[in-house]
């Protein structure tokens, strides 16, 4: 059940033990849209290479001085002296025009990004799981990114690595155990007058990727997109999943979420649409 969402009951307690971290070595390195090709080529094998200590992403945004960039930002949770090795050849590569990598709290590299979501906006999202990074997809992600119509929209690869691709697909609901990265479309904007535009900016921009994801998803970014997307999302674990479901919640009390429909509630379930 570890990870199926809230589809088989209501959790009223749990333990959880602490452990100690920070302070972590993390931040963002910025570079030029012109560099936009050369990154991702870089990021992909530094990041493949990294520790189980080092988390990475990579982000098309724009500055708030109306700029649009490529953003490296990275989480270096262990040693700060090892960090800073580990760190060198990215912070080194290609002249970044800004890097803000430094020593922080761990609640602080938690919340870096909060000030990009704030509330009020109104936000549409798409996703899928990219195993390669290669020319083409570059090519699709520089010129959807290049073209948003909203600068407070950003594009995102967050690497998946380390222990998280380690675990046996079948030992939790998520099945999705590769090296891979999260591809995310995180289209937010302020004007309701402009929601159109940017709903099919995303959408367009989601089509043009699918020849080169994975047809699976992360269940947390997942919106009211249907049956075959939160199928997706469980992989080969889904029928393992129904069956709990049907032993659980066999009259699918617990449906406000990315549902696992019980066999006996299929046929009078109906699904959503992607809205």
């Amino acid at each position: 059940m570890r990870g199926g969402g809230g589809n088989f009951g209501i959790v009223t307690s749990f333990e959880y033990r602490l452990h100690p971290v920070g302070p972590v070595l993390g931040g963002t390195v910025l570079y030029e849209m012109k560099k936009a090709w050369e990154v991702p080529r870089f990021l992909d094998k530094f990041a493949h290479e990294c520790p189980d200590e080092l988390s990475v992403d990579i982000g098309f945004l724009t500055t708030p001085d109306g700029n649009p960039m490529v953003g490296i930002t990275v989480c270096y949770s262990g040693s700060l002296a090892e960090g800073e090795k580990a760190l060198k050849p990215l912070r080194t590569f290609g002249a970044p025009v800004a890097d803000f990598i430094q020593p922080m709290s761990y609640i602080k590299m938690q919340s870096l990004l909060d000030e990009d979501f704030p509330p009020g906006r109104l936000h549409y999202w798409k996703s899928n799981f990219l195993r390669a990074v290669s020319d083409d997809a570059i090519e699709v992600m520089v010129e959807y990114a290049t073209t948003m119509p909203s600068p407070t929209s950003a594009v995102e690869l967050q690497l998946m690595h380390g222990a998280a691709s380690r675990v046996g697909c079948s030992e939790t609901a998520f099945a999705h155990r590769y090296e891979q990265y999260d591809f995310l479309v995180l289209s937010n904007w302020t004007d309701p007058a402009d929601s159109e535009k940017n709903v099919r900016w995303t959408r367009a921009f989601w089509e043009a990727m699918q020849p080169f994801v994975e047809q699976r998803v992360y269940v947390n970014n997942l919106g009211e997109e249907g049956d075959e997307r939160d199928r997706a999302a469980y992989g080969s674990n889904y029928e393992r999943l129904v069956v709990l479901k049907n032993k659980y919640d066999p009259t699918n009390f617990f449906r406000l979420n990315q549902n696992i429909k019980p066999n006996t509630q299929a046929a009078s379930v109906t699904g959503r649409g992607d809205r």
